[in-house]
């Protein structure tokens, strides 16, 4: 069987299967639908690998406050009217879900749930985000939501919406950081650069060859989600970072720099500590050129340039996050600790994939 792509499915699985069911069987239930929750589907990255777990003929139905009483019998007309396959895929799913993270379990002929999820919208904003972006969307509501959350309520798919277009009210609302909070994340994700760029040559000039790899990891991974930002995408969690930064127009040239960094395709005659060098320094650059395009803040010189007395080339992060702090309007953003967003700072899965968590954190770190 041919795979189709995850959220061609979910649409064709609304659009031909579902909304009928609601049309027929529920006259008049206004409702919105689409598929915003997890799943590597929303960011179009799914495979036939992913067919695997909760991946399938799947969707959120969501009804306004005064229809939330009637999800347990919007959930059973569906299960009584739904085909046992669509498209040559179970309709239903078994196993063991995580209802927490929206799992739903295997594909399977004599699974025991479908993957309609009904739900108030109010409910699901506030459980999926700490918050409900109709309201507004405040400077503490940026910096505790995880940019995995928000690439997957933006780059997800609505497929019916008559609560008053409140799905395209959302995810408008969503759509990118207003510009003080893009400069207050940026400057954090250069901040996380500076704090370690020096320590790959370092940790080589000690004979620490596996440890100067790591850190030339750590810096990869910061100037891969730095371009994402810089490019307006939210970027994902590890799974999918290298996928989407791979994306970006003008990456190819980057990603060739940190691979050689890693020793991925690294010239005759340059290895270790020298081609780490190299390919850093060039990467850094680049990313500095495209920091200075965005003209949120003073550009900076973007050459590499000695640590201080020592013999390892740097770009000297800091000084580009201490151009965008410089350019900040909101005087609450200066006076934060430069530290970003929840997922700057925070590298737990049990945190960033609740909100309550993620909200409780980040708010405890930003009120000191």
């Amino acid at each position: 069987m041919d795979f189709v792509p995850g959220l061609v499915l979910c649409r064709r699985f609304h659009d031909e299967v579902v909304g009928p069911i609601m049309r027929r069987h529920l006259p008049g239930l206004p409702y919105a639908a689409g598929r915003l929750d997890t799943g590597s589907e929303l960011l179009g990255l799914d495979t036939a690998r992913s067919v695997d777990h909760d991946w399938g003929p799947r969707l959120q139905v969501f009804v306004g406050p005064d229809d939330t009483h009637r999800t347990a019998e919007i959930i059973a007309t569906v299960d009584a009217h739904l085909p046992a396959s669509f498209l040559g895929y179970p309709t239903r799913f078994a196993g063991h879900p995580d209802p927490g993270l929206g799992g739903l379990g295997v594909l399977a002929a004599d699974g025991d749930r479908h993957g309609v999820r009904v739900l108030g919208l109010s409910d699901w904003l506030s459980a999926a985000l700490g918050f409900d972006p109709r309201s507004g969307v405040t400077v503490a509501d940026w910096l505790a939501v995880p940019t995995q959350r928000l690439a997957e309520v933006t780059g997800g798919a609505v497929f019916h919406d008559d609560l008053d277009g409140a799905l395209a009210r959302v995810r408008t609302a969503l759509d990118w950081y207003p510009d003080d909070v893009w400069r207050y994340v940026l400057a954090a994700q250069w901040t996380r650069i500076a704090q370690e760029e020096h320590f790959v040559g370092r940790c080589a000039e000690v004979g620490d060859e596996l440890g100067s790899l790591v850190v030339t990891g750590r810096i990869a991974r910061d100037l891969m989600r730095l371009c994402l930002l810089l490019r307006r995408r939210y970027p994902p969690y590890g799974k999918w970072l290298g996928s989407q930064f791979a994306r970006l127009p003008g990456a190819a040239p980057i990603a060739a720099d940190l691979g050689t960094a890693l020793g991925l395709g690294v010239p005759a005659g340059i290895t270790g500590a020298a081609a780490r060098e190299a390919g850093l320094a060039r990467a850094l650059t680049a990313a500095a050129l495209w920091s200075n395009e965005t003209g949120l803040a003073e550009a900076m010189d973007p050459t590499v340039r000695p640590f201080h007395s020592r013999p390892f080339l740097v770009l000297d992060a800091g000084r580009f996050a201490d151009s965008l702090r410089a350019a900040l309007t909101d005087p609450g953003l200066r006076a934060r600790p430069p530290v970003g967003a929840v997922d700057q700072f925070v590298d737990s899965t049990d945190v960033l994939a609740h909100a309550d968590r993620s909200a409780a954190v980040s708010g405890a770190l930003h009120r000191m």
